[in-house]
């Protein structure tokens, strides 16, 4: 395969955090360590030979590793999904009827499995013959004109066509057909956009600071970064292989906030601002991951790279975990079981001798985050460090938007702003570089008044939720609309004066990250008073925001959607502090 090398630019100074603002919630976010806990693992020396190697420009799982493997294995060794883009094997595809596709077991698995490297992912279960198309949208930054194609597209598929902003900052579109979609994946190249390699075995979306380049305190704008982590790990959206046969998914961020806005806990590989010998670079966290069997938060790897190192750091990381990675039960091939495996010692040496100066140098002390910070709210109106100028953060009430909620809200980005969005982990939007003298007429917005408000209520402003058994075939229960109405009823309840945030997911995958909440609510049967089956959730507590925290804990199990409403209110009374709207009432 061609080398690949990337230069940057010398990064911004830090910023120093000012003290001035009023507008902080009380939630503390504390810095990660950066010193790896010491750990020794006895490798057999055999047990360090690749698992995989280069044929035809794809990578192959070689023979001798081949026992026991998962069936995804054996479909990427069948046909390497890649080719169905790098070769053109969608157009094919594409020309075929859904009957079929069906009766041939290679085409069952390419539009099941295979086309998820291609961003789409079939959902046979609740909607047959059509997919949700996930995007690659680094730092969560996109256009109005980008926003204008993606509402074009799911305007065609009528009530079935809608588009979701997700957990990593990133747009799932839904309601696709196959037919359609050699001619939106040229649509895409057209407006700077690309699904590549955004599912299944391959890097996710890579995460940055969705304030960065207009913050004040911001510590390095993460832009550049996570544009080039993108553009190395898909070749410039035309396919890479070297990175599209990973043992499972592998996610990535750049923390460029003292508020740690990127979550680099349940990162695979989170870069931390640090400085040393004064040259400006990260410290390096790894592992953090969520699954139905295990979910861990990263752990240092007790190495600093500078920021000309960041690509070359990444691809050491992702070739030690193709290389060696356990391909058995899909259960146990994150990455941070490989690091379990190896010992982090050993882990790090062979991301080392990855490199290209084959060494890596030892953390640093100089941490750029401050280890204690109040996590400030993006939601509403805030000042820019451009001079006359404000971002506007609005609520996406669990994250959904329609065709005509996205092309109005592309008008608005280009009527008050410089025509850009940021998207948040949150599932919120920003609107960066308004005027200050139109925040007034922004704010009066029909849009931002009725549907997508700066000043949600407490506890919608913390709301999170997955895609739910609407569309998803592994979730239990359905999970936008029930979050929503939970939320409003409790609201009606209990008054809440703290910063909240509630997730919901719809099964153990925990795609809606319930263990970050703190409440956190996963889909599962439950049984309601009469002993029968029923729709139901197991409710998590104290997850914390900051890699200083613990993961939130199982509280109660099997509690039926049915009866959610006061036993979360109880919850709230309890552990958060919230007062029963009639105890309110009476003391007024």
């Amino acid at each position: 395969m061609s080398s690949f090398s990337v230069r940057f630019f010398a990064p911004q100074q830090p910023l120093l955090p000012s003290t001035a603002s009023s507008f902080k919630p009380k939630t503390w976010v504390m810095a990660a360590p950066t010193t790896a806990p010491a750990t020794s693992v006895d490798v057999d020396g055999g047990r360090l030979e690749p698992r995989v190697e280069e044929r035809e420009g794809y990578f192959v799982l070689k023979e001798k590793f081949r026992d026991g493997i998962n069936p995804q294995e054996k479909i990427k060794i069948e046909k390497d999904p890649l080719k169905l883009f790098m070769e053109a094997g969608i157009d094919e595809l594409a020309k075929m009827s859904f009957e079929d596709l069906d009766k041939a077991k290679a085409t069952k698995d390419d539009i099941d499995v295979r086309l998820k490297w291609l961003g789409l992912f079939h959902r046979r279960k609740h909607q047959y013959g059509r997919f949700m198309m996930r995007l690659k949208l680094p730092n969560g930054v996109t256009t109005s004109a980008q926003t204008r194609y993606l509402a074009s597209v799911i305007r065609k598929y009528g009530k079935e066509g809608c588009a979701d902003v997700t957990t990593r900052q990133n747009w799932q579109i839904r309601g696709v057909v196959l037919p359609d979609v050699p001619e939106i994946l040229k649509g895409l190249d057209e407006v700077g956009l690309t699904s590549l390699q955004s599912g299944m075995d391959n890097v996710r979306n890579p995460v940055g600071n969705p304030l960065a380049g207009i913050d004040p305190e911001e510590i390095v704008d993460t832009r550049p970064y996570t544009n080039l982590l993108s553009q190395f790990i898909t070749a410039n959206s035309r396919g890479n292989p070297a990175f599209a046969n990973l043992p499972r998914k592998w996610n990535v961020c750049v923390v460029g906030s003292h508020d740690l806005y990127e979550h680099p806990h349940i990162n695979d590989l989170a870069y931390m601002p640090a400085t040393k010998n004064g040259r400006f670079g990260f410290n390096l966290l790894v592992g953090g991951f969520f699954s139905a069997k295990r979910c861990d938060e990263a752990i240092p790897l007790d190495a600093w790279v500078s920021a000309d190192d960041v690509i070359p750091l990444c691809k050491a990381v992702l070739e030690a975990y193709r290389d060696l990675g356990y391909r058995g039960n899909r259960q146990k091939t994150r990455m941070m079981w490989l690091i379990d495996e190896l010992g982090i010692e050993v882990f790090r040496s062979e991301v080392a001798k990855r490199m290209p100066q084959k060494e890596l140098e030892r953390a640093s002390d100089e941490d750029l985050v401050q280890k204690q910070w109040e996590r400030r709210d993006y939601l509403g109106v805030h000042p820019q460090k451009q001079e006359g100028f404000s971002y506007i953060g609005i609520h996406i009430p669990v994250g959904r938007v329609q065709a005509d909620d996205m092309d109005e809200l592309a008008r608005l980005a280009d009527t008050y702003g410089s025509g850009e969005f940021r998207l948040t982990v949150e599932q919120n939007i920003i609107i960066p570089n308004v005027e200050n003298s139109k925040l007034e007429a922004l704010l009066n917005e029909p849009l931002l008044k009725d549907r997508f408000s700066p000043q949600p209520s407490i506890l919608m402003k913390g709301l999170v939720a997955c895609t739910g058994n609407q569309f998803c075939g592994q979730a239990i229960i359905e999970t936008k609309a029930r979050a929503l109405k939970v939320t409003e009823e409790v609201e009606r309840l209990v008054s809440v004066s703290r910063p909240m945030r509630m997730h919901w997911t719809g099964c153990p995958n925990t795609c809606g990250q319930v263990q970050v909440a703190d409440i956190g609510f996963m889909g599962c049967m439950a049984r309601d008073e009469n002993g029968k089956p029923c729709e139901g959730a197991d409710i998590f507590l104290g997850g914390r925001i900051g890699s200083d925290s613990h993961l939130g804990e199982l509280y109660k199990k099997g509690v039926p959607c049915k009866n959610l409403v006061p036993v979360v209110a109880d919850i709230l009374v309890e552990h958060f502090g919230a007062v029963p709207r009639q105890r309110e009432e009476g003391e007024d």
